[in-house]
């Protein structure tokens, strides 16, 4: 493995949700395409790429700098989701699923935050 990121549990999940997000949206309507679709995709690519670029950073602060904006992406995308499901483009229990694994993703990018002070 080339990259640090590679090795992280938090960015594994991440990448993980990331293509769970994109199978979730495949049932949206296609009038959401460039909208609530498109914005929880970037939301969810977006905490990968942030654990990404923060893990090749020279200091801890600036790694501590990207998981930040990773958290307040895994939270964009709860946020989607909560709309997602209530204007009915997704079921409870895909909801729940989501929802559920993206609590853990936060927990676990709060926890890896932690560890690096």
């Amino acid at each position: 493995m080339a990259f640090k990121f590679e090795t992280l549990q938090v960015w594994n999940k991440s990448l993980d949700l990331s293509l769970l997000v994109q199978e979730i949206v495949i049932s949206f309507p296609h009038y959401e395409i460039y909208n609530l679709s498109n914005q929880i995709r970037r939301a969810a690519d977006s905490v990968v790429l942030n654990i990404a670029e923060g893990s090749t950073g020279q200091s801890n602060a600036e790694f501590t700098r990207f998981l930040r904006y990773a958290l307040r992406s895994a939270v964009e995308v709860v946020a989607c989701l909560f709309i997602a499901k209530k204007k009915a483009y997704i079921n409870t229990i895909i909801f729940e699923k989501a929802y559920t694994e993206y609590e853990i993703l936060c927990k676990m990018i709060t926890k890896f935050e932690k560890s690096l002070k």
